[in-house]
């Protein structure tokens, strides 16, 4: 197996109050993949990038860069770089300066200074000479990428470089950011509360929630196998209702009995079910699994978002591309590929360890 570019091992941060923002946080980065910490402000998503940074130390635990320990390794000697969120531009520099500053501290020739900030400025499709004052918000964020790129790091970090900027630049800069991460095929780390960002640009996501990263996987297998009721509500929009596993590739929720693909749980143990919105298709009442009376309904362009209740008083959010009118009663169709069971509180070990079990 390759080794790890980046490792946590174990690592806790502790402030002067006795305030734990990482509770013994572990796991590994590979080197050229795109890496999203997901959570809410105040999870420690900022706090692991800082300590990766150099920025921060952590209280305990060990960090490793290439295979080698790095906590008392300085800031400036580590391999990475950072774009903060409000860009840090110089505005008495133009863009070609702002781009060559980090290689002038180095004292890099400037014939070598020319050829790398000319390249950096075609990758991010600006011109050098124009005055940062004059910039739009996408632009001066082209800007600070350049900076960081132009240095050589083996790691680059961005920390919420996006939430300034409006709906279509962001989604604009999305499709930017991965394809220059594919183009130099370095690590790129990047920091979101947004959960349509995260599944949109990753390879892998950790999910941080109080200082503890919860599941960690592909944005598939967060989305279709979310560990825990927090990941389901918090990844994307999700029905969760309560449950009984009868038994594998069984089970009860809304007073009926349904197939499904999960198991490895006690029978009759209590259970969260999760179903996606866009899982549930309208049909007759007849013919739905689930009959239930349509509350409000919304149109989203895409799509009509459509809240409904079932007999029980379990609420449903239903996304389809069908009209319904509220008070009438309608059906919800699903599979047994649609339903996700989940345990109550259960941890992603306890998840693993289940799966492994149920796969063998």
């Amino acid at each position: 197996m390759k080794q790890p570019l980046i490792s946590f091992k174990h690592v806790v941060k502790s402030y002067d109050d006795d305030v734990q923002v990482l509770k013994d946080v572990s796991f590994d980065i590979e080197e050229g993949k795109f890496y999203t910490l997901l959570g809410p402000s105040g999870c420690g998503k900022t706090t692991i990038l800082n300590i990766i940074a150099g920025l921060s130390d952590a209280t305990s635990g060990d960090v490793y860069f290439d295979g080698k320990r790095i906590n008392d390794v300085p800031a400036n000697k580590r391999q990475v770089n950072t774009v903060f969120q409000d860009y840090a531009l110089f505005q008495h520099l133009n863009v070609y300066d702002n781009i060559a500053f980090g290689l002038k501290i180095k004292k890099v020739p400037a014939d070598k200074i020319k050829e790398k900030v000319t390249e950096a400025l075609r990758m991010v499709r600006l011109d050098g000479y124009r005055a940062i004052s004059e910039m739009s918000g996408g632009q001066r964020q082209r800007v600070a990428i350049a900076r960081a790129i132009v240095l050589d790091p083996k790691v680059l970090l961005l920390d919420e470089p996006l939430s300034a900027l409006d709906q279509k630049l962001r989604a604009e800069m999305q499709y930017e950011l991965r394809s220059l991460q594919k183009k130099l095929g370095i690590t790129f780390i990047f920091i979101t509360h947004d959960q349509e960002e995260a599944l949109a640009m990753s390879d892998e996501i950790f999910v941080l929630n109080n200082g503890n990263i919860v599941q960690s996987g592909t944005p598939v297998d967060i989305y279709d196998e979310p560990i825990n009721h927090y990941v389901a509500d918090f990844i994307g929009e999700s029905n969760i209702v309560n449950g009984i596993m009868i038994k594998d590739e069984l089970v009860e929720f809304a007073g009926q009995q349904f197939p499904c693909v999960d198991g490895g749980m006690k029978p009759n143990e209590p259970v969260e079910v999760v179903i996606r919105p866009e899982d549930l298709v309208l049909t007759s009442p007849e013919k739905g699994q689930l009959k239930v009376k349509v509350d409000t309904q919304l149109f989203r362009g895409v799509h009509y978002e459509i809240r409904c209740t079932d007999a029980l008083g379990n609420k449903w959010l239903v996304h389809s591309t069908k009209r319904a009118v509220p008070g009438e009663n309608i059906g919800l169709s699903f599979g047994p590929e649609d339903i996700h069971v989940m345990r109550f509180n259960e941890s992603e070990e306890d998840f693993d360890a289940r799966l492994d079990s149920y796969n063998d």
